[in-house]
């Protein structure tokens, strides 16, 4: 079968490769494929488990047999260069109807055949064929990073923005040496990925080491929040300085908990105390996990049995509660939700907590003054998150093994009090149970994909996305 080589992926884009992109959005629908489409199949996919394909029935690899990155259409557009990213800028109808795919990493890890798999093709796959989405693919690994100015606003601006997963760690700064996107540059455009949800943007699902890498990067903007605010003399129609002083006894005690937060393993040991531990957000897990998971629903820890404080505790039973967070409610609906789970490393339930607790509190404060600090150098402090909910955890034989599977990010809008979410996932939802990578797989079918568990829930992150 022609799926089983896949050939190697190139370091840049060939100037004559960019002629051969499609500047109509759409493979399978002859009259192309713009957003409304998109959600309209999004929708009509989860409608049921078994209702007929509603789009063309022909093959996604007759064009491109590897199915690979770079080598055909629909996988043609790749920015791995200036000259590729200066292209996608002066076609906005491309990039506006397709789901932007981040790598930090060529691949995300070898799977029990021992082959690397690039799981991005998988999602472009999925997307592609339940919905006709585009999908665009930013190597970082190979490209190396962007002028954010130019990056952010076409991330921002299409269906999705997903951040795959890589098999490097995040723990381990080293890890990422050998690819041209250092640690602190990957860390810099997930915190500008999460700085950039507002009204009409695209969802971010961050995916693993995607997963890994928010959760790192809530803790750094929240050190950079501190710092700022801490060293403000003053600000602008704030004359008495009660605004900043408000806001300043706000960071001194986000900061007073984050240096002093210990996080322990399953097994009470020690790992990291304070947010300066490098191993503070992302640690490593009990148990490496390869293959099918069952997801159940994130319970809060026995505050006698755990060195949280009860206030992260609380703030994040009240953030569960006013929020919904899609996988957390999939969970309830489905009999039960099977995802591929693929790491060793996974994301410290003190620090999502620490981190949900710290935005709220930034949040509230920052309500009454937002049209102070609107009109300031601050004025970044309005794009965070205002709640950050974990959703799903792993057990095995009973023992909780990865407590924080899922997470979901909310941003509610200051003047419309609107809600719009984020989310990631140590899972991976686009890969089959099998852990293989389409093009070395056999395709799946319509039918297939309807009855999977993770393209369901993949494809219902994207379709909750496009709402907000």
């Amino acid at each position: 079968m022609a799926y089983l080589d896949q050939p190697s992926q190139t370091s840049s884009t060939p100037a004559s490769e960019l002629h051969d992109w499609r500047l109509q959005s759409g493979y399978l629908s002859t009259s192309g494929s713009e957003v409304e489409s998109i959600h309209i199949l999004l929708g009509r996919f989860l409608a049921d488990r078994n209702s007929p394909n509603p789009l063309a029935e022909c093959s996604l690899l007759e064009n491109n047999q590897a199915f690979a990155w770079g080598h055909g259409q629909p996988l043609e557009k790749v920015i791995d260069s200036q000259a590729a990213l200066e292209k996608l800028m002066l076609n906005p109808r491309l990039y506006r109807n397709s789901i932007a795919i981040i790598e930090p990493w060529e691949h995300v890890g070898h799977n029990p055949l021992g082959e690397p798999v690039r799981a991005s093709v998988n999602v472009a796959y999925i997307a592609q064929k339940i919905a006709d989405c585009d999908s665009i693919v930013f190597p970082m690994w190979s490209s190396g990073s962007f002028n954010s100015d130019q990056l952010i606003p076409i991330l921002s601006a299409g269906v999705a923005i997903v951040v795959e997963g890589g098999d490097s760690s995040v723990r381990d700064p080293a890890s990422f040496n050998g690819t041209n996107c250092t640690h602190q540059e990957m860390v810099e455009l997930v915190e500008q990925i999460l700085l950039s949800r507002s009204q009409t943007s695209a969802a971010a699902l961050l995916i693993c080491l995607g997963h890994q890498l928010a959760a790192h990067a809530h803790i750094t903007l929240l050190k950079k929040a501190v710092v700022q605010v801490l060293s403000t003399e003053s600000l602008v129609a704030d004359a008495n300085g009660r605004v900043l002083s408000a806001l300043q006894r706000v960071c001194r005690r986000i900061e007073a908990v984050g240096e002093s937060l210990p996080v322990k393993k399953g097994d009470g040991q020690v790992i990291a105390v304070g947010w300066n531990h490098p191993e503070f957000a992302v640690g490593p897990n009990e148990t490496k996990e390869v293959g099918n998971r069952q997801l159940i629903p994130y319970q809060s820890p026995n505050l006698e049995d755990c060195d949280i404080p009860e206030d992260l505790i609380l703030a994040h039973e009240v953030a569960a509660d006013e929020h919904e967070g899609v996988i957390d409610t999939s969970i309830q609906y489905e009999h039960e939700l099977n995802i591929s789970m693929f790491h060793s490393d996974e994301v410290n339930e003190e620090a999502i907590l620490f981190a949900n607790w710290a935005y709220q509190l930034l949040h509230n404060a920052l309500v009454p003054c937002r049209h102070i600090i609107a009109n300031s150098h601050l004025s970044w402090l309005i794009k965070l998150p205002d709640a950050l909910e974990i959703l799903c955890s792993t057990t095995e034989d009973g023992k909780g093994v990865t407590e924080c599977s899922a997470t979901c990010i909310n941003y509610r809008d200051f003047e419309t009090k609107q809600v719009r979410r984020s989310f990631t996932c140590q899972f991976h939802p686009e890969l089959l149970s099998d852990l293989r990578a389409i093009g070395v797989r056999q395709p799946p079918s319509y039918e297939e994909l309807k009855r999977d568990d993770g393209a369901r829930l993949f494809a219902r992150l994207l379709y909750a996305g496009m709402q907000e």
